[in-house]
């Protein structure tokens, strides 16, 4: 059923769904479970993502925390959570800069990659194979929360930030990094990056699916959230290199905190 449908404030009367996740996009990254390390692999974007994401997350932080993003444990002391982590990609940076990791991924081989990938590593990261929602029970609550790439591959986009958002401790931070809705998204994240340069496997991303900036805001603000900081990111195909522009185009992230 598609949203459009209905007015966009229907969405809060309607029944919420059993769960936010979507049992057809576990399978296939479970089955990617296995590349999930490999720089050259599937998951090859994600690699070169990476230094780009850990950057904002830890200057963003540092800021937020009052703490010195050049130091050698800059989140020292500061509980973390990353909601769908796949194989740890960026729980194992957050761990190395000091914080006590948590990571929650719906698909239990995922969760096995993960834990083997930290053992080996000698990191001390908890995994546990479950959804956000299925650890709001605990009481858990947490100094960051991390959705990296999740939003545009959940059930539901208004469950899944209320979740996120009653998982963030008063004072703390939710990042979110996600895709925007455009014709230039879907030229470059589907046609582009699925087809043509093959970089990732086809039928990864369903374009229907990505959010715009102001619906994400909004989700945000029904959660009890306000969008601290937001930024774009740019991908230059002839460097392989990613960085942070005004353009929100395409790849986005934010850091939003408690209202």
């Amino acid at each position: 059923m598609s949203s459009h449908h209905h007015a966009p404030h229907a969405a809060a009367d309607q029944p919420r769904p059993s769960t936010t996740v979507d049992a057809s996009e576990i399978a296939k990254f479970t089955a990617m479970a296995e590349a999930w390390w490999d720089p050259t692999g599937d998951f090859k974007p994600l690699h070169r993502f990476n230094p780009i994401r850990i950057a904002y997350i830890r200057d963003v932080a540092a800021a937020h925390f009052d703490r010195d993003a050049a130091g050698e444990s800059p989140f020292a002391g500061l509980s973390l959570l990353e909601v769908g982590c796949g194989g740890g990609l960026l729980t194992e940076p957050m761990r190395r800069l000091g914080a006590e990791v948590t990571g929650i991924d719906p698909a239990p081989r995922n969760i096995g990659v993960a834990r083997t990938h930290a053992e080996q590593a000698g990191l001390k990261i908890t995994y546990l194979p479950c959804a956000a929602e299925d650890l709001i029970a605990t009481g858990n609550r947490y100094d960051i929360v991390l959705a990296m790439e999740v939003v545009e591959h959940v059930a539901d986009v208004g469950a899944f930030i209320q979740d996120c958002a009653q998982l963030v401790k008063p004072g703390g931070l939710l990042f979110l990094a996600t895709l925007n809705r455009t014709a230039k998204a879907f030229a470059l994240a589907i046609v582009g990056a699925e087809y043509v340069l093959r970089w990732l496997p086809r039928g990864t991303h369903d374009w229907c699916k990505f959010v715009k900036p102001s619906e994400l805001a909004q989700a945000l603000r029904r959660a009890g959230m306000t969008v601290d900081q937001m930024t774009g990111v740019t991908f230059n195909p002839l460097t392989e290199r990613w960085s942070l522009t005004r353009d929100l185009d395409v790849n986005y992230m934010l850091a939003a905190k408690p209202a």
